[in-house]
């Protein structure tokens, strides 16, 4: 069974609430917020409902003592990261034309920014909960197109660092990626030819990626665009690039959505994107949301491991479910 965690680092306490209400949180105290979702090995459907008891967390190999379970009450703060190659922007048009009831699957209070990248990352439309400017800058972002190297590290970075900055701090943060997982290795001299618009020396790397999606609380879930063309683009760059990507590794979805605890949608043949959109922001509702205060103290900057299983007596058969939760985080 993997066991990954994902989380954020909030200050906060539950306070009183209602029989119905979401719960309300204080500043009191340091929680460590993972997101979690359990799913089944073969047909890939999310467990049934699951309590407190059902959970184990441990940090560093330490059992952790879990002080609440919620599911799908905290809001989410979305980007929707798109790629500009050539083999992704018809699914991107497509995508624009029929995004509106993909995203009527988002709660009111969920907001939502989009980019787009190539060899760096825009913003087409900041975090808003206003539908229709998320519509408007969907339609934007499939109007761009780019001549530049898909780097990938650069991408992801930009997006968690975004996240970051997003306008509710207790919020799930989450990037939807529309990819056909074609990076190209991000070395200078790459950077120089076909990725001018990243300054030189900043190209960040796929371990700098990392340490942002942990220190931001990121999960990634890519849809993920598979094809012949795709087949044969992978070939050749792996065929030029291959030495390059020794020393730097250019990034791959399936990498960043498993150390954030995502889950990586494939689209198929005539598959509309907007029905996988909708499912894949259903399955991101369906996650838990686990808290605990850490066991031991440990200085700033200390990253911490993290595991999440299902305890012995869960009313599932551990051996056909997966647990996807975040790798680890950053002590602040």
């Amino acid at each position: 069974m993997r066991a990954l965690a994902g989380l954020c680092v909030f200050w906060f306490a539950a306070a009183v609430c209602a029989e119905d209400t979401p719960p309300v949180f204080t500043a009191t105290a340091e929680m460590v917020v993972v997101d979690v979702q359990v799913i089944h090995n073969k047909n890939k459907i999310a467990a049934p409902a699951l309590r407190e008891q059902d959970f184990q967390v441990f940090e560093d190999g330490a059992p952790q003592e879990i002080a609440f379970l919620s599911r799908d009450e905290l809001p989410l703060s979305v980007v929707l990261l798109f790629d500009l190659t050539a083999t992704v922007r018809p699914v991107l048009r497509r995508l624009a034309g029929s995004a509106a009831a993909a995203l009527a699957h988002l709660k009111p209070e969920d907001e939502v920014a989009v980019m787009t990248y190539a060899a760096s990352a825009q913003l087409v439309g900041d975090f808003t909960t206003d539908r229709q400017k998320t519509m408007a800058a969907i339609v934007q972002a499939a109007g761009r197109g780019s001549l530049e190297a898909a780097f990938f590290n650069e991408a992801t970075y930009q997006a968690a660092f975004q996240l970051g900055k997003s306008s509710n701090p207790a919020s799930r943060r989450v990037v939807i990626w529309l990819t056909d997982n074609l990076a190209d290795a991000p070395t200078e001299w790459m950077r120089a030819h076909l990725g001018k618009s990243v300054p030189k020396g900043e190209l960040h790397t796929e371990a700098q990626a990392i340490r942002m999606l942990h220190e931001s609380g990121v999960m990634v879930s890519p849809l993920l665009l598979k094809g012949p063309a795709w087949i044969m683009d992978y070939t050749l760059t792996k065929t030029f690039e291959g030495l390059a990507e020794i020393s730097n590794p250019p990034g791959d979805v399936h990498k960043y959505a498993e150390v954030t605890g995502g889950r990586v949608f494939d689209l198929r043949g005539k598959q509309a994107v907007d029905q996988r959109l909708a499912e894949l922001i259903d399955q991101i509702r369906s996650r838990y949301t686990i808290g605990y205060r850490p066991a031991q103290p440990k200085t700033a900057g200390t990253y911490c491991k993290l595991r999440v299983s299902l305890a012995p007596g869960v009313p599932l058969r551990p051996k056909e479910w997966s647990v996807l939760a975040r790798a680890g985080y950053y002590r602040k």
